[in-house]
């Protein structure tokens, strides 16, 4: 004869059961960041840029359009100078934004122009840019709600760059995208 266990009524009542927003707080877990994406931040997402200096970056970039492959570069070869910006989105996502720097003759386009505009307002409000292909630049829009300070991830600018770049990092001629670009691979 197999014993039965009576359960109270309330055992499966969905208010009983359900989670909570922060459960991974009760459960002692720790969410650790393993991607960064390193991207231009999407049409409709409100962002921030962090002010703090030591969190950008004027580096090389080596832009892959067509592969859609983006490189840090070491090298001053087939590079565009670019400052990395840490930028947090409304869901407490981290990112870098690769926006270009004027070249060698002081020019910029309107994209990149309004582009670092945005950037320089998103140190202090949230703000989001959408392209306007017929201004031949970005609008940027600036939130006007009541929304919280962002939250910052907990990494440090160079545990951003390794994730964000990881296997992306150009460091020698012998690498195999320099290789490639030169025709030898």
């Amino acid at each position: 004869m197999v014993a039965s266990i009576l359960l109270p009524s309330t055992a499966f009542a969905p208010a009983t059961l359900r989670l909570s927003q922060n459960f991974h707080d009760t459960l002692g877990v720790k969410k650790p960041v393993v991607t960064v994406p390193v991207r231009r931040p999407a049409r409709k997402e409100f962002i921030r840029v962090h002010a703090d200096p030591a969190l950008q970056l004027d580096t090389a970039i080596l832009n892959l359009k067509e592969q859609r492959e983006i490189y840090l570069a070491a090298l001053a070869n087939e590079i565009t100078p670019m400052v990395l910006v840490t930028v947090v989105n409304r869901q407490k996502m981290g990112s870098l934004w690769p926006i270009r720097l004027p070249g060698a003759d002081g020019r910029l386009d309107a994209w990149n122009t309004s582009a670092l505009q945005a950037a320089e307002m998103a140190q202090a409000h949230w703000v989001r840019a959408m392209a306007n292909m017929s201004l031949g630049a970005y609008d940027v829009f600036e939130a006007t709600g009541d929304i919280p300070e962002p939250e910052w991830p907990e990494l440090s600018f160079e545990e951003r760059l390794r994730i964000g770049f990881k296997g992306h990092f150009i460091d020698s001629l012998d690498h195999c995208v320099v290789q490639r670009l030169g025709g030898h691979a």
